[in-house]
């Protein structure tokens, strides 16, 4: 269909993609143990809508022209690398529950609303060029060079690759949420956690920084 080949084998190339820990993961963990299944689940939601992005941009020749570039790819490479440590930091630093008094000042780890859960989602799935190179590399192996389709093809691989993605993310986002509700009623258990997580977020983030091409 719209001349797209091995699609068995696309689908379990996204599905083992899911299942390694990345950036996305490290997000979507971070924030329910933050917040709760709910905000995993609407992070999980925002980066799916980045890779919405990255689909449309493959199907259309953006992503691969953004590929070519060095510059391109360096500035969005410290963009990337810059907002993971910058969320990192802010669950590192976050006080107990219990530590904040009436008028207090928000902590770094004050609840989010649900807009900024899904724009911090998605950010940080369209600010990593590792996605740019996987959809602009990967994608095309899966799409005849004759197609006659080749844009309803990229796209439907998208779609492919989001819903597998969504199911996936949604999947850790409640069993983190589990784990987090678990240990609600012991803030020094959570903060650990949220220690953990933050420095899982600046790890990757020094990660992508060094990362080459």
């Amino acid at each position: 269909m719209f001349g797209i080949t091995h699609f068995e084998f696309f689908v379990v190339a996204v599905f083992l993609l899911n299942v390694t820990p990345g950036p996305d993961t490290a997000y979507i963990v971070g924030r329910s143990v933050a917040q709760g299944r709910g905000a995993g689940l609407m992070s999980a939601l925002g980066i799916s809508a980045g890779c919405c992005v990255h689909s449309l941009a493959c199907a259309f020749g953006l992503t691969a022209l953004l590929a070519a570039s060095a510059t391109a790819f360096t500035v969005i490479k410290f963009v990337g690398a810059i907002y993971l440590v910058y969320l990192g930091v802010r669950l590192i630093l976050v006080k107990p529950e219990g530590g904040q008094t009436t008028g207090e000042a928000r902590s770094p780890g004050a609840p989010k609303s649900l807009r900024q859960l899904f724009m911090q989602g998605f950010w940080t799935n369209v600010l990593n060029p590792k996605v740019v190179l996987f959809f602009v590399s990967f994608f095309p192996q899966f799409v005849t060079a004759d197609s006659s389709n080749k844009i309803l093809a990229f796209l439907t691989l998208g779609v492919v690759f989001v819903v597998m993605s969504m199911a996936w993310n949604s999947f850790v986002a409640w069993i983190a949420g589990s784990v987090t509700r678990r240990f609600s009623g012991k803030p020094g258990v959570k903060k650990w956690l949220d220690r953990t997580v933050g420095s899982a977020f600046v790890g990757l983030g020094i990660r992508l920084a060094t990362a080459t091409r």
